[in-house]
């Protein structure tokens, strides 16, 4: 994800001082790279659409920080792209948590649908992904689906749909060429194919 590169160096610079055991360093990380978590967090929210109305995007984002926070403890980040997708990770299991929440048997948002956006809300746009859903159950299966891939190809996906980068752009996030970006996003979108139809014929058993 582009960013300037003083901002990187501080944030490697603090995964150093974890590394070197500073037991402050983990909360000055998270703290520091605040507002990119906000806006990762807006921008992945928004491929969640109907829990947008249950939801506000500063308690799902305050959620995920403490998610965060319990998996630095457990995780040893040696990058700032590791760092990232680590945190892409637990932003999606809060919102996958919350639609189970919501949407479950006993959920508020099990029969009701609006397109209600709340008024904090104002990320990005999602780019358009072959076959994706349209109902919140569908909704929950194709990001749960995303938890079954490679973490090659989960960091594809938050790169082009959550957080709606070019090929160009993300390519250099990923040191590749913009073509082989789109080779690799052209077979991420068929194991998601798989493993979504998969999971469709498991449920009909």
């Amino acid at each position: 994800m582009p960013t300037a590169s003083g901002t990187d160096t501080q944030i490697q610079n603090l995964i150093d001082q974890a590394l070197a055991g500073n037991p402050d360093a983990h909360a000055f990380l998270i703290e520091h790279a605040g507002d990119r978590l906000l806006r990762l967090t807006r921008k992945m929210f928004h491929g969640f659409p109907d829990l947008r109305r249950w939801e506000q995007t500063d308690d799902v984002f305050q959620n995920a920080l403490i998610r965060l926070h319990r998996a630095l403890s457990n995780t040893q980040i040696e990058s700032v792209r590791h760092f990232f997708n680590l945190a892409t990770v637990q932003i999606r299991r809060e919102l996958l948590d919350l639609t189970k929440h919501h949407f479950g048997p006993h959920g508020d948002g099990a029969n009701h649908h609006t397109d209600h956006v709340p008024n904090d809300d104002t990320g990005g746009t999602i780019p358009n992904l072959a076959d994706r859903p349209t109902d919140p159950k569908g909704w929950f299966l194709f990001h749960e689906a995303i938890e079954k891939l490679s973490p090659e190809d989960q960091e594809i996906i938050s790169l082009l749909f959550y957080e709606g980068l070019s090929h160009e752009d993300a390519g250099k996030v990923l040191g590749v060429s913009a073509r082989t970006l789109k080779r690799r996003w052209a077979a991420v979108k068929l194991k998601m194919h798989e493993v979504l139809n998969d999971g469709q014929g498991q449920r009909q058993r």
